[in-house]
């Protein structure tokens, strides 16, 4: 494990020490998980950003969507919300 020295507005600092307090655990244990579930919240969102990028850039390409597998699919979503009636 790497340590990292982040300097903190006060404020940010005071909610934190609290919490860390309210909850019983270490306020770097608070921080670390902020921080992780931050960095994976941003991984998504890349990974939707790139995904949207690819989709647009090759839209009606041979990249594109199978269009007989996208009329199956339509068949499928369309007969399982026939049966949901």
């Amino acid at each position: 494990m790497r340590n990292f020295h982040l300097p903190l507005p006060e404020e940010v600092y005071r909610d934190l020490r609290e919490e860390a307090v309210r909850t019983s655990r270490p306020a770097t244990a608070l921080a670390r998980q902020a921080i992780e579930l931050w960095l994976r919240h941003r991984r998504k969102v890349a990974r939707h950003e790139a995904i949207a990028a690819f989709a647009a850039e090759n839209a009606g390409s041979p990249l594109d969507l199978d269009s007989e597998l996208e009329a199956a699919s339509l068949e499928h979503l369309l007969a399982a919300q026939e049966g949901k009636r």
